[in-house]
């Protein structure tokens, strides 16, 4: 009997023990559970997720690249502008110059018409390349004249200096021109406002068409 009893109480201890082992290792698995969850990232206003930080150098990027851009806009506006002739200057302005045109053939065949523009303004400025020229018919139709084959030369002009360029033709002594031409049309090196001068009425009629005339670019006169 007491055997029995020894046996009885040994097997109750056993199943207490296992018992007990058994609920250690479930709360176990559940906290290494509960620490290595990942916690969740924070997300967009568009919904997605995105690292901590993403948007600040989102934007520090987006100014750079508008920085930049600003930068080499200005860069460009400031080379369009000026010309380099030793030291910058801005090219003449229209409204700066006093253009005229005179009659300056120096033979019967060939004709030549000089374009005079003089620097009215306060400051040196640059009219070098080629002037741009229209010339006017009577019947009212407008013809651009081509460049003729010669190479732009430097053109800096102080406060009263004058600027040439000559407008070239073969001169038709038949009678029989087919053009009549009433006024040029001037539009200055780099300039888009235009001025119109009249045709000098000393100079010879043109032989052939306008396409056959050519115009030289600008020099000084000193």
């Amino acid at each position: 009997m007491n055997y029995t009893r020894i046996t009885a109480l040994a097997a109750v201890g056993l199943a207490a023990t296992l018992s007990l082992t058994a609920c250690d290792n479930n709360d176990s698995g559940n906290n290494s559970s509960s620490k290595t969850a990942p916690s969740s990232a924070p997300s967009s206003s568009d919904g997605g997720s995105k690292p901590a930080g993403a948007g600040s150098a989102g934007s520090g990027a987006g100014n750079a690249k508008s920085g930049s851009g600003q930068d080499t806009a200005a860069g460009s506006g400031t080379a369009k502008g000026e010309t380099k002739t030793g030291s910058k200057s801005t090219f003449c302005k229209t409204e700066d110059l006093a253009i005229d045109a005179q009659d300056a053939a120096t033979d019967k065949s060939s004709g030549r018409i000089n374009i005079t523009m003089i620097n009215r303004g306060s400051a040196t400025c640059s009219a070098t390349g080629f002037a741009g020229v229209d010339i006017k018919d009577a019947d009212h139709t407008s013809n651009p004249i081509q460049r003729g084959h010669a190479q732009p030369r430097i053109t800096t002009l102080k406060p009263g200096d004058a600027a040439v360029f000559d407008i070239a033709y073969n001169i038709d002594s038949s009678g029989n021109s087919l053009t009549h031409p009433t006024n040029i049309q001037v539009t200055p090196p780099n300039e888009t406002h235009t001025v119109s001068l009249k045709w000098p009425s000393s100079a010879g009629q043109i032989k052939g068409a306008y396409t056959d005339v050519e115009v030289y670019p600008t020099h000084t006169t000193k």
